[in-house]
């Protein structure tokens, strides 16, 4: 029951570091290409004046680097349970081994 639990826990974490990596590409895909594009469009003459730099600069200082900080947290949030992952896989493991071990040092198994 237990091993059908862990495998259980496994599979969803495996899911879940599966969504999260699809939400950091939507960010870069559906939010952060489309603002660049605008920026690379109003720069390149679509639109001139103050209102133009105006929203080039606000767009820039603002709206990037908000959505950039959202990836950021997004990636760490898949880094640590990566690696919640990798300590939970070396914890059974060496459960895993030390049960093997203590079971042939008690029974003599050739």
């Amino acid at each position: 029951m237990d091993d059908l639990i862990l495998s259980l826990a496994h599979a969803l974490l495996e899911s879940l570091l599966s969504q999260i990596t699809k939400q950091i590409q939507a960010i870069e895909e559906q939010a952060m290409q489309p603002i660049r594009a605008i920026i690379s469009q109003v720069v390149g003459g679509i639109w001139k004046g103050q209102g133009a730099d105006a929203f080039v600069e606000e767009v820039s200082s603002l709206v990037i680097p908000g959505v950039a900080q959202v990836s950021e947290r997004i990636t760490t949030t898949h880094t640590n349970l990566c690696h919640g992952r990798d300590t939970m896989n070396r914890a059974d493991n060496e459960v895993s081994n030390l049960v093997r071990s203590n079971l042939s040092d008690k029974f003599k198994f050739y």
